[in-house]
């Protein structure tokens, strides 16, 4: 039976009436539980990667057909969500209005993950045996990075021949093709402290040397060239009547491509003292490299979108600035992202998807199963 916008509805919800705060490893590995049972429900298989360091367990669901060890179709899925504990209940209940339904992670990314075991269910079921075997790795940690699930997306990554990414639509139902990388640094200042009143000319403030590298970062953003940098959260000092002998920045850095990401990781590391006596320390680097979109990357694409006319949408490609876990297998498979889907207001207080969107875009997901080879 072909699910109905009711019946994806219906499952989406349960998924996300579990809170997965990334945090939250007892939530995260509640909805890891469900998942599993829900695909052995249809004969999938499943393989459990014990969570560490502070983060939840992360899932592989095998489909019930194809060779497994043949190379096949891989979907990445994170079930983390960027929200507490007990926002489900105090400030983003579950509700719908009109085409919307709200609440903590439908959109990123509880709507594309349950879709894509919608389709392998839906595939299972209908007893047509596609091209190639299809696994599903459902993560606990991209929302902090993918600290804990980055080698094992980099290693599903040699196996697959397709990846497609469950990330939320942008844009009114784009697909993304295209990613910008993420870096990230730690900017360390040390200067030197002094009594503010009594002996101010025998300071070195960390403060004023952290004002002028920040002025610098900022300085290095360049919108003709899509290159981004962000200093997005400072720290100094130790009181008002004491000059400040250390200060600290959190830098954020968005490029579109390899070549602009080691130019602009050399200039950050490369930053120097612009006052005398003060020490700049930068630690860090590339978070996630670009998705640049490839040859492959394309002609799936084009293959998408004559799919997604078969089912009456247009799909159109864009590039976004944020990173997802795409972008660490693109440069050696053919990828496409942002195939959850369509909504709006991702990690905020108003998070919701559009409730039409959801059998358009689960049926693609089944449709590049069943053709893809």
């Amino acid at each position: 039976m072909e699910p109905t916008t009711e019946t994806l509805l219906e499952g989406l919800l349960a998924w996300v009436r579990i809170e997965t705060h990334t945090p939250d490893v007892e939530g995260l590995n509640a909805l890891m539980d469900l998942v599993a049972r829900q695909a052995a429900a249809f004969g999938a298989t499943s393989e459990r990667f014990a969570g560490r360091d502070g983060h939840g367990d992360h899932l592989l669901v095998r489909s019930p057909w194809g060779d497994p060890d043949a190379p096949g179709l891989l979907f990445l899925s994170h079930l983390d969500t960027v929200h507490p504990k007990g926002t489900l209940e105090s400030a983003l209940p579950i509700r719908i209005e009109g085409d919307r339904a709200f609440g903590p992670g439908i959109c990123d990314m509880k709507g594309g993950a349950f879709n894509a075991l919608a389709a392998m269910r839906a595939v299972a079921e209908s007893g047509v045996t596609p091209p190639l075997p299809v696994r599903i790795l459902f993560t606990s940690d991209e929302e902090v990075g993918s600290p804990t699930s980055r080698a094992l997306i980099e290693d599903q990554g040699t196996w697959a021949k397709y990846a497609l990414v469950t990330e939320p639509a942008r844009n009114g139902g784009h697909i993304v093709t295209a990613r910008k990388g993420v870096g990230r640094f730690t900017l360390e200042i040390e200067g030197r402290p002094a009594h503010a009143g009594a002996r101010h000319w025998q300071g070195r403030s960390a403060v004023t040397e952290l004002a002028h590298q920040i002025l610098a970062l900022e300085a290095m953003t360049d919108y003709d060239r899509d290159i981004t940098v962000n200093v997005g959260e400072i720290t100094g000092g130790s009181g008002t009547n004491v000059v400040p002998q250390f200060a600290r920045a959190e830098i954020d850095l968005r490029v579109p491509t390899m070549a602009a990401a080691d130019e602009m990781v050399a200039r950050i590391l490369g930053l120097t003292p612009q006052t005398p006596d003060v020490t700049v320390t930068v630690s860090g680097g590339m978070n996630r490299p670009p998705f640049e979109q490839s040859a492959a990357s394309k002609a799936l694409f084009d293959h998408a979108a004559g799919l997604a006319q078969e089912i009456g949408f247009e799909l159109v490609g864009e590039t976004t600035g944020g990173g997802s876990d795409g972008n660490f297998i693109a440069d050696r498979v053919a990828l496409l992202d942002g195939l959850g889907p369509d909504g709006d207001d991702v990690h905020t207080l108003n998070e919701h998807i559009f409730i039409s969107s959801l059998v358009p875009r689960m049926r693609l997901m089944q449709r590049l199963i069943e053709t893809l080879a």
